[in-house]
């Protein structure tokens, strides 16, 4: 996988043109022995090649072009793109009006002059870290895809396109941790910033409350990159910063618990390396993270805002739901209005309560999923193991949507072994510090 900054000089320099990279990408999908038919719910293919071909000549005669324009990268399938259907990963909508405009991050991704290739499964609705598809199929993990290890979800189409090369870089949500547990489990890396960083207007929502728009890529900098576009700031690399001198927490409440044996490993080489390079890392009680698990007991967000979003579907076309999906989604019809409304209280007290927890340190660590990937066959075993598995694929992740935290998942499992992703969260709002420290991180991380 080629990072959007070397695509970028190769462009620069001639090495390729964006008519070259659309053809591979194209080729790619198209693969047979590939995962295109399930990665895609739609293919861009005379709009990508028409983009592409207008950004060489806009090249060739010298017009000043953006310095990531005419690459190519994928969105998921709940961004609104000026008349085509959204279909969030459903059959249901397919028949929808096609939507008036763009969503406004798509808007700015394609005045920056980044290429469309396509629309990109996810599990229905965006309710589920598992990433499969009952209507559009399951794209499969590169990691051990003989196996038939599953992406990790929702954004389970983005992050096979890009491993897979069929865009050099995938545009995705992040609601409990959509953009960040695909990054994880499939080796790449994914940013989830502050939820009002990037304008939600023209993404299909699951939890108003906890949604965000965020990047996946093959490098922390091609998310960084896409996050200052998407949220209408000035393109320009950062400076790689240093680790020397931070201080990061490593909450042991929670988050470090029924490690995979495989995850534990990698986390600690990835805390060593990390001190090595002149980090102090200190362990630390976050209260805050158990009294949030103990208050959703009886409701959480996106169970209760998604049930009234789709409260209409489940009454009517419950037949044309994915079965899984719509037993998550029917659970939303037992909370009461009462206790989301005391949920939306504790919520903000625990936001104020963690950011004066966690100010003495620059920001925390933990595994971004506990386990790696597991297979297709272990979903399957049952009901039971399906939604314990899924529920442990969110564990880490959740809790920094309902705390309104930035978040990395940048990987740092050794090569030829399972992926695994290291979290690294921010402040709220302190999404350009924590974008240099996951710069930094990465490149401390690959230097071994």
């Amino acid at each position: 996988m080629k990072t959007l900054l070397e695509l970028a000089q190769e462009l620069k320099i001639g090495a390729t043109t964006s008519a070259a990279l659309v053809e591979q990408c194209l080729a790619n999908i198209d693969d047979p022995a590939g995962e295109g038919a399930r990665a895609f719910i739609e293919v861009y293919r005379d709009g990508a090649r028409a983009a592409a071909r207008a950004a060489d000549k806009a090249r060739a005669r010298g017009e000043l072009v953006g310095p990531i324009a005419g690459i190519p990268i994928s969105i998921k399938d709940l961004f609104d793109v000026a008349g085509e259907v959204t279909r969030a990963g459903s059959t249901i909508l397919a028949h929808a009006p096609p939507a008036e405009r763009d969503a406004p991050a798509i808007a700015r991704l394609k005045a920056a002059g980044l290429i469309l290739m396509g629309r990109t499964n996810m599990t229905e609705f965006a309710y589920g870290a598992h990433g499969t598809n009952s209507h559009y199929g399951t794209p499969l993990n590169a990691w051990d895809r003989a196996s038939k290890r599953i992406p990790g979800g929702s954004t389970s189409g983005g992050a096979v396109s890009v491993t897979d090369r069929m865009a050099a870089a995938t545009i995705g949500s992040d609601t409990g941790g959509s953009v960040r547990i695909p990054a994880a489990l499939c080796g790449i890396a994914g940013y989830k910033p502050t939820q009002a960083r990037v304008p939600l207007e023209g993404a299909f929502p699951l939890s108003h409350t906890r949604d965000s728009i965020g990047p996946l890529g093959a490098s922390a900098n091609c998310c960084v990159l896409l996050d200052r576009v998407m949220a209408g700031e000035t393109v320009a690399t950062r400076e790689l910063a240093s680790l020397r001198g931070l201080t990061f927490g490593v909450p042991t409440t929670i988050l470090l618990d029924k490690l995979d044996k495989s995850v534990e490993r990698a986390f600690e080489s990835a805390l060593t390396r990390m001190s090595r390079a002149g980090a102090t890392i200190r362990e630390f009680v976050f209260q805050e993270l158990q009294d949030e698990f103990d208050g959703s007991r009886l409701v959480n967000f996106s169970g209760y805002e998604a049930y009234q979003l789709h409260r209409e579907r489940l009454e009517t076309k419950l037949d044309e739901l994915d079965p899984r999906v719509s037993k998550r989604l029917l659970l939303g019809a037992r909370m009461k209005e009462s206790d989301y409304r005391d949920l939306l209280l504790l919520r903000q007290k625990l936001m104020a309560s963690a950011n004066n927890t966690t100010a003495v340190f620059d920001a925390l660590l933990a595994p971004s999923v506990p386990i790696v990937a597991p297979t297709m066959a272990a979903l399957d075993a049952s009901d039971d193991e399906f939604y314990r598995i899924n529920s442990l694929i969110l564990r880490n992740a959740a809790p920094f949507n309902a705390l309104n935290r930035p978040a990395w998942s940048l990987p740092c499992h050794k090569a030829g072994d399972a992926p695994v992703g290291l979290m690294v969260v921010g402040e709220t709002d302190g999404d350009a510090k924590l974008q240099r420290i996951g710069v930094a991180t990465e490149a401390t991380l690959a230097a071994g």
